[in-house]
């Protein structure tokens, strides 16, 4: 009869089934995979960590030697200086390898030399006054009913219309400093002026008592041109003018450039006349210019202005 064994005991069963995998299966991890290929992932992601870290630490000491290398090995463009000092970034330079100023004594190390002095423009001959001490006034003044040419004009003095439109006397002996320039429009003599004009220096009517006579040109835009020669020392110029029938415009401006007046005198329905004094100093050989023009005519019957004289002292 055969020997029977006692049962093995059923929780020895269980504990040997759960230590034991069955042959040809390898243990599993609790979420399903398998240890070994756990460990072999982890390995994985080491190696390219490190690799990654390798390749990183590789590129920053090859900047880090460029950079020292480039730093302390001076190119050919930036030479010492010769005093032996660096050179300094960012220093001006010239366009040209030559330099375009003489060198100046005493300068510091990276100073700029001085600009040269600018080379003055070849100027005109004529004199020039300060631009402070040049003047330009028009005022309107009151004609005397007899007007002494000899005393008003010490320096120079001209009266037109005596004996027709053609007719000039000048001061004798004068500075010639008056100068007739024309003008627009036709002249014509005048004996109405309210005023009266004498003088003693003439030339070539050496005297004369007293005289009405005057120029005068019709229609707007004609008139005189005039002209008084600078000295260079302030001077004073008396234009005796009127109109009729008209509005006349005085235009005075200087020859050199600079300030310019405006002087009208104006009568609608009969004839005025005024004085024009005219304060100016100017560099010698500058004009003193003057239109006396026709701005607007109040008739179709000749509104004109009129001239009679200048004087200047």
């Amino acid at each position: 009869m055969a020997e029977d064994h006692p049962p093995r005991p059923a929780h020895r069963d269980r504990a040997a089934r759960h230590r034991w995998p069955a042959p040809g299966r390898p243990p599993t991890t609790p979420d399903g995979g398998t240890r070994t290929a756990t460990r072999r992932l982890a390995r994985s992601r080491r190696r390219r960590r490190w690799a990654v870290e390798a390749v990183a630490a590789a590129a920053g000491l090859l900047a880090l030697v460029g950079y020292v290398h480039w730093w302390s090995e001076p190119g050919p463009e930036e030479p010492a200086e010769p005093d032996g000092l660096p050179a300094v970034v960012g220093r001006p330079s010239l366009p040209s390898g030559q330099p375009t100023a003489p060198a100046v004594p005493g300068l510091r190390p990276r100073e700029r030399p001085p600009s040269p002095s600018p080379v003055p423009t070849p100027r005109s001959t004529q004199a020039s006054a300060p631009a402070e001490s040049v003047l330009l006034t028009v005022d309107r003044t009151d004609i005397p009913a007899t007007v002494d040419l000899t005393e008003v004009g010490d320096r120079d003095w001209v009266h037109w219309g005596l004996g027709g439109a053609g007719s000039t006397v000048r001061k004798r002996d004068g500075s010639a400093e008056i100068r007739d320039l024309g003008g627009r429009g036709e002249r014509g003599g005048w004996d109405g002026n309210q005023e009266l004009f004498r003088w003693r220096d003439g030339t070539p009517v050496g005297s004369t008592d007293v005289t009405p006579e005057g120029l005068y040109t019709c229609g707007e835009g004609n008139g005189f041109s005039l002209a008084v020669v600078a000295d260079g020392r302030p001077r004073t110029a008396t234009v005796y003018l009127g109109v009729w029938m008209a509005r006349g415009r005085l235009e005075a401006r200087l020859s050199g450039g600079g300030p310019s007046r405006t002087l009208r005198l104006e009568e609608r329905h009969t004839s005025q006349s005024t004085g024009a004094t005219i304060r100016f100093n100017a560099p010698k050989g500058t004009r003193l210019l003057l239109t006396w023009t026709v701005e607007e005519s109040f008739t179709p019957h000749c509104g004109n202005v009129g001239l009679q004289a200048v004087a200047l002292r």
